[in-house]
């Protein structure tokens, strides 16, 4: 790795959205339901290949969770980004088929890292976290959606988990058993729900493209994905369906049985997507990295969005999907004479999801670039995922993301004229305590970070034994 100048960060845009993202591999491990059609199996994590940046460093260091989670520090140290608010993510496909112990002992292996010392237990490592030089401030778990079940989500939580990414891919039950995924969409359903009524965010992952698909049904199938109340996904990552060695799918391709969209198809069809996509959703990624040498077919432009968001930018179409709007890439892409408004407006959306009331509270200026957010969950009543399995009495709210934009700072470090620790923070808590109130509820439950739980205490926040933060009104 090239060293940097003092004081130059070298690829700002991995922490502009105020975090340091550090992504860690399980060891390979087939799924239970077996091999979907187009997923590689090349002796490493399932759907990833041997030469896949994550992979790479996984295999040179034994897929040790502790030793990744270093490498991944001493490379972003070099690199002169923040390294004490760390998102920490659970790559390989299905986290939660592997068995309990491997779990525990890899979860407990990433705290242990970012502390910098041992503990005797994973409960004792995340007690250390919370005062830790490394804060993980949000864990993501990657998964399938018929791995969603009261045990999970009991152990997520116990785990400090935040965030659930699911392998959804498509919204419609022959695409589903042309390719082999092994669930329906009404596990999609009942995943979504569950996770919301635990106050997970959720990402969903979709293919465009797939055996069985057009370009007009995958069309259809966004739309639903936003007007149909079972599924409006808080984070989406598009990955166009693509001929890998190694998997099911090339021999098709060889027998002239299916052929994956074009360069044009795809950048076309996910214009149209963009559109769709509402101000309360992030797209996270456009393309998935797969090296050229295991590309039968397929695209291999890999920074597809620039070219997409330029064409709608010429269109002069409105982009409302978060990613787009953030205030780190808006200060990046700032021209010399530019500045930006720092008069900020707070505008809360309301919108029906999985059985609840959403409310998406964002602190955005003039020309709508977001400073901060929050998300807001009120139930009637939930159905526990844990514990004795007795529903809650009267109405539930749930905290289930806060995030304040910009260039990721250090813990205590001032914020400058944009950005973090400014007090927006503090602002979105307070309102989202006053909507609990005014809907008659009488605590508020956050599903937060390990490392961020001491932010909270100060706001009078408690932690209780399912793994919120709780204030009672």
């Amino acid at each position: 790795m090239e060293i940097p100048k003092a004081g130059e960060v070298r690829k700002p845009s991995k922490t502009l959205a105020g975090v340091t993202p550090v992504a860690v591999m399980c060891k390979p491990r087939g799924c239970k339901h077996g091999v979907c059609l187009y997923c590689p199996s090349l002796n490493v994590p399932q759907s990833y290949t041997p030469k896949s940046p994550p992979v790479l460093r996984a295999v040179r260091l034994k897929y040790d969770s502790y030793e990744q989670i270093l490498s991944r520090l001493r490379a972003f140290k070099l690199m002169n980004h923040p390294v004490d608010k760390i998102e920490l993510i659970i790559m390989g496909g299905n986290f939660l088929e592997y068995p309990p112990k491997y779990q525990y002992e890899f979860v407990k292996k990433c705290y242990d890292a970012l502390n910098g010392k041992v503990s005797k237990s994973l409960e004792e490592a995340k007690k250390r976290n919370m005062k830790a030089k490394h804060r993980c401030v949000a864990l993501c778990i990657e998964t399938r959606p018929d791995s969603i079940n009261a045990k999970n989500i009991e152990k997520m939580l116990d785990w400090g988990a935040t965030r659930v990414e699911l392998g959804v891919q498509a919204l419609d039950d022959e695409i589903y058993k042309k390719v082999n995924r092994g669930h329906d969409v009404k596990a999609v359903v009942k995943s979504s729900k569950h996770l919301r009524d635990a106050g997970f965010k959720i990402g969903y992952h979709m293919m465009l493209g797939l055996p069985g698909s057009d370009k007009k049904k995958d069309l259809q199938m966004f739309k639903m994905l936003f007007n149909d109340e079972r599924f409006k996904p808080d984070q989406l990552k598009i990955y166009p369906c693509q001929v890998i060695k190694g998997a099911e799918l090339e021999e098709l391709h060889k027998k002239g049985k299916y052929m994956p969209y074009s360069q044009k198809d795809v950048q076309n069809l996910i214009i149209k997507i963009m559109k769709l996509i509402p101000n309360y959703c992030r797209v996270m990624r456009v393309m998935r990295e797969i090296p050229p040498d295991y590309l039968t077919e397929g695209i291999l432009r890999i920074d597809l969005r620039k070219d997409i968001e330029l064409a709608l930018r010429v269109e002069g179409v409105e982009i409302k999907e978060i990613r787009f709007r953030e205030i780190g890439f808006a200060i990046r892409d700032l021209k010399k004479g530019e500045s930006i408004d720092n008069k900020l407006e707070l505008k809360i959306s309301k919108y029906k999801c999985s059985g609840g009331k959403e409310y998406f509270l964002e602190f955005v200026n003039k020309d709508n670039i977001l400073f901060g957010l929050c998300r807001l969950r009120v139930i009637e009543e939930r159905n526990k995922m844990i514990g004795d399995g007795e529903s809650d009495d009267g109405k539930n709210a749930f905290l289930r993301e806060l995030h304040v934009y910009g260039q990721s700072l250090k813990v205590g470090e001032k914020g400058k004229d944009f950005g973090q620790h400014k007090g927006l923070g503090k602002k979105l808590m307070a309102k989202a305590e006053e909507i609990c109130k005014s809907e008659g509820v009488e605590e508020l439950k956050v599903i937060s970070g390990v490392g961020v739980r001491e932010y909270y205490k100060k706001l009078g926040y408690k932690l209780n034994k399912e793994g919120y933060m709780v204030k009672k009104f």
